[in-house]
């Protein structure tokens, strides 16, 4: 099976890209498990699911139940096999869907038993569920630890033309280099290549192809419309992408086995 981190800087299309190429896997015949990683939270509107799941960082009573300990130790394997049919939707094209949430932080850091829990549930649907997993992760990649990375086939960064997205892109490439992601490729939304493609050249990630800037997304975003359900004229480019994408990860895999 297939598992796919997408990320990028905040603003840049990395949500519209998982909710589509989501759904455009399962249109192949793969199991989809999409996870909204984010904080915004805004994964369901891009998968065509009217309602989004609670996340589970509401469900307080569970995590205590299954990652807290007394005196306010936490547990760091805590029980997750269950929880996506317990907390999971199906969308269209039979994809399924899972939203993390966000972990409470205060004066002294976070909310350890949710830390635990999140970061177990990502380790299990990574290395142990047999699902076609698609992760839209937040702007960093601070969810993912070295012990998960060692399932994800693919991580892809989303960028736009623009120093900022590129400087994240940069940062992103450490961070995954430093926890052991080495299969990395971008995505190019919002415009034009070529002041980008340079920049992504020299930091040695390969593209996987470009979505221009289309005025049908604005209007399906605005509308709450996932882009497959709505009529947005570049929906090939999407196409397109995931066709390369899978491609690429058939040659890491054949890479693996040589």
């Amino acid at each position: 099976m297939i598992k796919i981190a997408i990320t990028g800087k905040g603003g840049v299309g990395k949500t519209t890209l998982s909710g589509v190429i989501s759904r455009l896997v399962a249109r192949d015949g793969y199991d989809v498990l999409a996870i909204d990683a984010d904080p915004d939270m805004n994964l369901a509107s891009s998968l065509g699911i009217a309602e989004s799941p609670r996340p589970l960082t509401d469900y307080k009573e569970l995590i205590e139940e299954r990652a807290g300990e007394p005196e306010g130790m936490f547990k760091y394997n805590p029980k997750v096999d269950d929880i996506v049919d317990k907390f999971g939707v199906v969308g269209p094209d039979g994809v399924k869907m899972l939203v993390m949430g966000t972990v409470e932080r205060g004066g002294s850091g976070c909310m350890c038993p949710a830390s635990a829990f999140l970061r177990a549930l990502l380790r299990h649907v990574v290395l142990k569920d047999s699902s076609t997993v698609i992760i839209d992760m937040e702007a960093g990649i601070e969810h993912l630890g070295r012990g998960t990375t060692k399932g994800i086939d693919l991580m892809i960064v989303v960028v736009e033309p623009g120093m900022r997205s590129i400087e994240t892109a940069e940062r992103i490439k450490w961070l995954a280099e430093d926890i052991g992601i080495n299969n990395l490729a971008a995505v190019i939304n919002k415009g034009t290549s070529s002041d980008v493609k340079p920049k992504l050249a020299e930091m040695g990630i390969p593209i996987l192809g470009e979505i221009p800037f289309s005025y049908d997304l604005m209007i399906a975003d605005f509308e709450g419309k996932a882009p497959l359900d709505a009529e947005v004229e570049n929906i090939g480019s999407f196409i397109e992408i995931k066709e390369k994408m899978l491609e690429m990860i058939k040659s890491f895999c054949a890479d693996d086995k040589n």
